[in-house]
């Protein structure tokens, strides 16, 4: 029987969605983090469970060829990277494995599997970072939280994030030290300042800074303004964000511009996009621009063809495909985003683009009964997928192809196996890698009406 705080030497077996490596003693599985593939490592037994157990490495006995450190101040600590001691192309292959295990585990399928899409950058390749605040030792200071918790590590510097980033929040940092503003306190529901949220466009090097807060502190901020702007001319966009709720949602529905102009623009896939602060655009964008590069592969449109693109954020990927179509039809529940995919479309003289604001699978359903037809639909679903009635109206919808984009394999496995059993073969999958050294992956699949 497994104990806690037993010694045991292990050989890491396989790694875990979670990016935790797998051993077994006794035939039960002890999930180890920051181990590798092939490591042979003396573990500690912190948690033992009825069918597995977990355990921290106490000595690196053999080192697996899959270790490589990466260097980051803050690894070990935060909970934003699990894959910094593991070689970057040891990290792909640790995601291409997770793809597959959750179509073929959770899925029961078996399609195709094209060549994963490695990132050209493992670091610095983030457009958009949110830094939680908290006082530290009488000080203010933000970063990121350490796993399964919400205690800020200090950091300015990550490297997922552009180095402007950092000198950005070390000059927010000193303002709001300077003029002791409070900070917010989340067990005790008090205090102002939420969080540091700052965008970048990839192409245009255009800033937005957001300052999140529980009420409208304008005026403590005008002087942040004329200074931040004065030493970071890239920056266009400085906005207050109103988050009054005692909940973990980091942006509040009310957005105040501070100076500068409300969104700041950005370029993908040769199509100029509208970004404000609510709305969703993928943090990678050269990835992003791979990813949609095969999504378009999948589709295959014709010009006749009406492609309804659901979950469809700022139109980002319908956008990417209008030129190809005879008809887009966009729909997206967050009514910013929506005007920025309307803008959007106006910006890039795409005149056969149309876009609704609700539920994706409600107004789907709702257009379908009105006579919308489409041959191919995308589908770009949150991290727990597509909901029920988005999959009754796709059904009912019959179109040729379903083209599914999503950052979580499992969900998607999930959902690609409920459309196998009700029509539609899971012809293809590819893995890409849109945040190097985390957890996350994205993949896209293609999915045809069995005649």
């Amino acid at each position: 029987m497994l104990e806690k705080n037993q010694l045991h030497d292990v050989e890491i077996t396989a790694i875990t969605s979670e990016g935790s490596g797998v051993c077994r003693v006794d035939n039960m599985a002890i999930f180890v983090p920051e181990t590798a593939v092939g490591d042979i490592v003396r573990i500690k037994i912190v948690k033992v469970l009825k069918s597995y157990a977990f355990g921290i490495v106490s000595e690196i006995l053999t080192p697996s060829a899959d270790r490589e450190e990466r260097p980051c101040t803050a690894y070990h600590k935060c909970g934003g990277c699990v894959f910094r001691h593991l070689s970057y192309r040891a990290e792909c292959n640790a995601k291409n494995t997770m793809i597959k295990d959750a179509f073929s585990r959770i899925g029961g399928l078996d399609p195709e599997y094209d060549d994963f899409i490695a990132a050209e950058n493992s670091d610095r390749y983030r457009n958009k970072a949110q830094y939680p605040l908290a006082y530290i030792d009488g000080k203010a200071v933000c970063g990121f939280y350490a796993p399964r918790s919400h205690r800020v590590i200090p950091l300015t510097d990550c490297p997922l994030q552009p180095q402007i980033f950092g000198r950005i929040l070390e000059f927010v940092l000193a303002y709001i030290n300077e003029k002791k503003l409070s900070v917010y306190d989340e067990k005790s529901n008090t205090g102002i300042l939420r969080h540091i949220y700052i965008r970048q466009g990839a192409y245009s090097n255009e800033i937005m800074l957001c300052i999140v807060a529980r009420k409208n502190i304008s005026r403590q901020l005008n002087s942040l303004c004329s200074k931040v702007v004065e030493k970071f001319p890239d920056i266009r966009s400085i906005i207050l964000n109103i988050n009054r709720n005692k909940t973990n949602v980091i942006l509040g529905e009310q957005c105040i511009t501070l100076w500068g102009s409300d969104i700041i623009s950005d370029t993908m896939c040769g199509n100029k996009i509208e970004i404000s602060p609510l709305s969703f655009y993928q943090i990678n964008t050269r990835q992003a621009e791979k990813l949609y590069s095969k999504a378009l592969e999948y589709a295959s449109p014709a010009p006749s063809d009406v492609i309804t693109d659901l979950y469809c954020g700022a139109g980002t990927i319908g956008l990417s495909m209008a030129h190809k179509v005879n008809k887009l039809i966009g729909i997206e529940i967050i009514p910013s985003a929506i005007e920025n995919a309307e803008k959007n479309a106006v910006n890039n003289h795409i005149g056969n683009a149309d876009f609704y604001c609700g539920d994706a699978g409600k107004i789907f359903a709702e257009l379908y009964i009105q006579g919308l037809k489409p041959n191919i639909i995308i589908v770009d679903p949150p991290r727990k997928g597509c909901s029920e009635n988005t999959l009754t109206a796709i059904l009912n919808a019959s179109p040729s192809k379903i083209i599914m984009i999503s950052c979580n394999p499992s969900t998607a496995a999930r959902d690609a196996k409920f459309l196998s059993q009700h029509g539609y073969s899971v012809n293809k999958v590819c893995g890409a890698d849109l945040f190097p050294g985390t957890r996350h992956v994205e993949c896209v699949v293609l999915m045809s009406r069995k005649e």
